[in-house]
């Protein structure tokens, strides 16, 4: 693996690897290049483990006294997690307990271990590769099945098995458009020969497919950050409440109810929801709704969607646009998806929605007609489809990636049929072979590595 190494991997570290509080069992996990000084200083000099093993015993402190007792298990290397020798300590899972185990072990020589340091050695001992690892922190933070599921099949290598077959077509196509500049003074025209141009189109086309499955993944993975925006007394409230299931925020006929921004996750057919109530658009002279306006509008330039609720019972069907002039522009190029909800149809006798083409949803919030619909609309408009099946958990990075590849696949067919340019054909194809690996980090910069393991727990 051409990457230097971006930890000191002589050292030995430890962490916790159950999550923090009080339960039946906590886990201290050892990982180094020895470890046999800390079986030896917590379970006693004459101990000998066997590999994968459990041994029951008390774990004990400088003066051989007990701190606690229960199993402790031993994965020599490099059949570990980590690839190098591991102690695990099954303790009983109180934070008391945990902090004894880690100050003894750090005692015995080893170090605190930084949060994704555990995964981190397994990517660079080569056990996992890196959208494995990634998959690690996504399975520990999944928000609901299908992310679960996702998760899993990414960390089973799904996902860069997938990778690697659309690094090995490149190399093979790479290998045939260098062959025919090398040897230019071969009598077959290599770059003619529409086998290669069949190859190009299909790759092209299986990386649009394999993006729209990337960003399936994606969807389930982060979510979506959905912002209830509208007029004063346009039902946003209710809609949260309706949404949620439950009475989150606080609805009257007051208009100006909500002054502060409102934050509700659900799950939606799988995916994640993060839903953003804002209080009501329009000038006041009130100082504090002011600024739950000003918030408002900082929340709607964040959100992936909006859903602009407007009370179909009154007279006043003001747009969005409308409302903040500054911001027209980017909702005309569609770099905010905007649903317009007509909320209230229970107010108004008789009440008919026109299809006039546009992101639209019909509802009454209080009764809860129309909500279905808008649930599907909401999944639509962001464009996840319930496919469960064969969806894997993917990064934003990832669609980046994938992405950059795909457009230099298309840039160097357009080259090779404009000017017939096997060099330019080859340069992008290098290219989109380089940024695909990133993805696995066989080519990957130790700034960007160093980001990715951050985010992940202490532990993993």
């Amino acid at each position: 693996m051409n990457l230097n190494t971006i930890s000191n991997n002589t050292d030995t570290i430890v962490a916790v690897a159950t999550a923090p509080g009080r339960g039946g069992v906590g886990v201290v996990r050892v990982s180094g290049k020895d470890v046999s000084p800390f079986v030896a200083g917590f379970l006693g000099e004459k101990t000998t483990l066997k590999p994968r093993q459990a041994y029951y015993s008390s774990f004990l402190d400088a003066d051989s006294n007990p701190l606690d007792q229960g199993l402790a298990l031993y994965f020599p290397a490099p059949h570990s997690f980590t690839g190098e020798h591991v102690l695990e300590l099954h303790g009983h899972g109180g934070p008391v307990v945990m902090d004894l185990l880690i100050n003894r072990s750090i005692e015995l020589g080893a170090r605190m271990a930084r949060p994704g340091e555990f995964s981190e050695r397994a990517f660079l001992n080569d056990k996992l590769d890196l959208a494995q690892a990634e998959a690690v922190a996504d399975l520990i933070d999944a928000s609901s099945s299908q992310a679960a599921k996702s998760a899993i099949r990414s960390l089973q290598g799904e996902f860069s098995t997938k990778i690697q077959a659309f690094v090995e077509r490149m190399i093979a196509l790479r290998v045939f458009v260098e062959a025919a500049i090398d040897f230019p003074e071969e009598e077959i025209d290599f770059l003619a020969d529409t086998s290669l141009r069949k190859k190009l189109d299909a790759l092209s086309a299986d990386l649009i497919e394999f993006l729209s499955m990337a960003h399936q993944g994606a969807l389930l993975r982060e979510g979506i950050t959905l912002v209830l925006a509208g007029k004063p007394n346009a039902g946003k409230s209710s809609l949260l409440n309706a949404l949620a299931g439950q009475d989150t925020a606080i609805v009257t006929a007051i208009a100006g109810t909500t002054r502060d921004v409102l934050r509700e996750k659900i799950n939606l057919d799988g995916v994640p929801l993060n839903i953003v109530d804002t209080a009501g658009l329009r000038d006041t002279e009130d100082e504090v709704e002011q600024q739950g306006v000003k918030r408002a509008w900082q929340e709607i330039e964040k959100a992936d969607a909006i859903l602009y609720v407007i009370d179909v019972s009154s007279n006043d069907k003001t747009c969005l646009e409308d409302l903040w002039p500054e911001y027209s522009q980017r909702f005309s190029k569609g770099q905010h998806k905007i649903i317009s909800v007509f909320n209230k149809v229970d107010l108004v006798e008789d009440f008919k929605g026109q299809d006039d083409g546009a992101l639209t949803a019909y509802l009454s919030a209080k009764t809860g007609a129309g909500l279905d619909g808008l649930k599907q609309t909401i999944l639509d408009t962001v464009g996840y489809q319930n496919q469960a099946e064969g969806l894997f958990s993917a990064r934003r990075r990832h669609l980046t990636a994938i992405t950059q590849a795909s457009e230099l696949v298309v840039h160097g067919i357009a080259q090779l049929n404009a000017t017939n340019a096997g060099e330019l054909l080859a340069e992008d194809l290098r290219e989109a072979q380089r940024y695909l690996s990133e993805i696995t980090g066989e080519f990957t910069s130790d700034d960007l590595l160093g980001v990715i393991f951050s985010s992940f727990c202490i532990g993993k």
